[in-house]
């Protein structure tokens, strides 16, 4: 059958269909859909991947499960109660009126945040209510996805000892009574809106409430491992710096979403964010090559996110070259907190911030709401706020009032979070431990979840034998030591069944004594047995070679004078460690063996399948 009339499918017959509505824009709704789900991205896999790889290895997993499970459980929280808490009808000048919004009367419906209808001091009208040209549902789609990661940021301050069962409690209690707070004052029409303190995206309501809460949280929880504070190298540089694309890419949504709309206050609010990110970035790294004479890649990541931080409270209502201005501030002044001023600070060294979001979004965020107060651009400000000729310092007239909104305002969301965030950890405390119990904190992931991110051991994990299995046949530990590696490398080179490879036990000393007796002994009888022809595979430990002595040729010419043979010596695998420890594995036969061991420089012998008492820090068994 054929017809010469275009078939429009309902979904698209404009008032002749119930789903496209005659108030509905489609193009902002998309753009509002969209900019929603790249916020999500920043959380979901960009925040997981963040930390997952700027964090210790023993830690990867529970770390990037803290954020996982974040976002999951804010999500319920917020279409239950917490959206009509932050942007519902006014309960009190600070909340909303608790109610779900699941109802699809509510949700099909046109978009409306009651409370911000703005009245003048008669009584009239000022400003109408925010109606945005979409559905209900796109707006509580769009602010749940900031909840969330307002959570995960301040999860980047506990990462590494905080009880995971405390942080489930957690979760719900803070962005209940706190998050939905600043949210409702300050952006759902609370008294800070009506006030005309201006946070244009979250640089008050999220980063300065999560470095706040979290560094709060952090004094109550308690520090890391004294061993982890010391020493906490991130398990994969890439990884963090996927995680930290995808934030930056992700604040076009963040910031580009502000305005509830895909116009001309989008656009500067896009553009600005890319431009401060950027010259802090710059900044911070610069600062790092002159300070510390290297440019860290961490560092620079620390200054993309102080300058995405900076910019939010102010992306759509400053012209670029103030958005260039708070860049340089960004990249500085955090930097200044973070690396000199905390080091210095014996309060600050009191709390373990683990990823410093104290001064990456308590410290930026602070500072991009005052620097709004100066820079906030008049005629952008009328296109944005409800309160007419709102402008910075900068621009004369209401300016200096503006500037002192921004200090008020500030010290309200600093003041509540330190009081919620104490009255919460308090009571959570009362229920379970916040922190890890320190046999825990030793072990890391495999003692939490009983997972472990990569299939390489040597950070802390448990050996377990239903998980990491068990071969009789094979020699059966080397704990966490670099010079294993030469053993697991000549048993595959032969198709060989690999060692098995467990790490640091949280032993008492003299269970650690005993079982490498006992392991020792089981590991020589398995590595004779397993030999072919007498000869067996050993890790020879030499002293450290002299000074401007290359130490591959030193270590051969050891095994070269023992065995009389310099071609029979290019068979063994050198192993040195900052000249601290030197070493090789090698196959040998027994009257090879002895020949080695009386070489002066050799001062101790293991079967490649024994214990090590060398870690792969080199810092004996924890």
């Amino acid at each position: 059958m054929s017809s010469s009339a275009t078939v429009v499918p309902l979904a698209y017959q404009g008032n002749t269909s119930a789903s496209v509505a005659d108030w509905l824009n489609k193009g902002d709704n998309a753009w509002q859909l969209v900019a929603a789900t790249v916020v999500g991205l920043q959380s979901v896999p960009g925040l997981v991947v963040l930390y997952g790889g700027v964090v210790k290895k023993k830690w990867a997993v529970n770390s990037a499960f803290m954020a996982l499970y974040a976002f999951a459980a804010v999500w319920i929280c917020w279409v239950t109660w917490a959206y009509n808490m932050s942007f519902g009808e006014k309960l009190l000048p600070i909340w909303g009126k608790a109610r779900p919004a699941l109802d699809q009367g509510l949700l099909v419906g046109r978009a409306a945040l009651p409370a911000t209808v703005h009245y003048r001091a008669d009584g009239s009208v000022e400003t109408a209510a925010v109606e945005p040209l979409y559905p209900m549902a796109t707006v509580v789609y769009f602010q749940c996805v900031f909840a969330a990661i307002t959570l995960i940021l301040v999860a980047g301050s506990l990462l590494g000892r905080m009880s995971f069962l405390a942080w489930m409690i957690f979760v719900p209690l803070w962005l209940t009574f706190s998050y939905t707070v600043g949210a409702f004052s300050l952006w759902g029409g609370g008294f800070l809106f009506h006030w005309g303190v201006i946070d244009y995206c979250g640089g008050y309501v999220i980063h300065v409430s999560a470095g706040i809460a979290g560094f709060t949280a952090a004094y109550w929880v308690g520090p890391r491992a004294q061993k982890d504070r010391e020493r906490f190298p991130p398990n994969n540089i890439l990884f963090t710096l996927t995680g930290a694309g995808l934030l930056w890419m992700g604040w076009a949504g963040f910031n580009g979403g502000g305005p509830y709309a895909a116009n001309s206050v989008a656009s500067m609010a896009v553009l600005n964010t890319n431009i401060c990110t950027a010259m802090s970035l710059i900044v911070w790294t610069c600062l790092d090559v002159i300070f510390f004479k290297k440019p860290s890649v961490v560092g620079a990541v620390q200054g993309m996110i102080t300058g995405l931080v900076c910019i939010t409270p102010a992306a759509g209502v400053v012209q670029g070259w103030a958005a260039l201005v708070m860049g340089v501030l960004a990249g500085s002044i955090p930097w200044y907190t973070m690396m000199i001023l905390h080091k210095r600070s014996k309060i600050l060294q009191r709390v373990d911030d683990t990823l410093g979001v104290f001064h990456t979004h308590g410290v930026a965020g602070l500072l991009g709401g005052l620097l709004t107060g100066l820079f906030a651009e008049p005629t952008l400000c009328n296109l944005f706020l409800p309160v007419a000729d709102s402008r910075g310092a900068f621009y004369g007239g209401a300016g200096g009032a503006q500037f002192g909104k921004q200090i008020a305002g500030g010290l309200f969301v600093v003041a509540w979070n330190v009081a919620v965030t104490s009255l919460i950890c308090l009571a959570i405390n009362l229920l379970v431990p916040l922190r890890m119990p320190d046999d825990k904190l030793e072990v890391g992931d495999d003692a939490v979840h009983g997972e472990e991110a990569y299939a390489l051991w040597g950070d802390g994990e448990m050996y377990d034998v239903t998980k990491h299995g068990s071969d009789a046949a094979v020699a059966p530990v080397v704990l966490n030591t670099d010079l294993s590696f030469a053993a697991h490398k000549q048993q595959s080179d032969r198709g060989e069944a690999p060692l098995r490879s467990f790490a640091n036990l949280a032993m008492k000393p003299w269970t650690a004594t005993v079982s490498l007796l006992l392991a020792a002994a089981v590991a020589m009888a398995a590595a004779v047995a397993a030999g072919e022809g007498g000869a067996a595979n050993y890790l020879v430990f030499v002293d450290p070679p002299p000074s401007g002595v290359v130490c591959t040729a030193y270590q051969l010419s050891i095994l070269a004078a023992a065995l009389g043979s310099e071609e029979k010596a290019k068979g063994a695998i050198i192993y040195n460690y900052k000249n601290v420890v030197s070493g090789f594995s090698a196959r040998l036969t027994p009257s090879e063996l002895e020949a080695v061991k009386k070489q002066p420089q050799v001062n101790r012998v293991l079967p490649s399948a024994t214990l090590s008492l060398m870690s792969s820090n080199f810092d004996g068994i924890s």
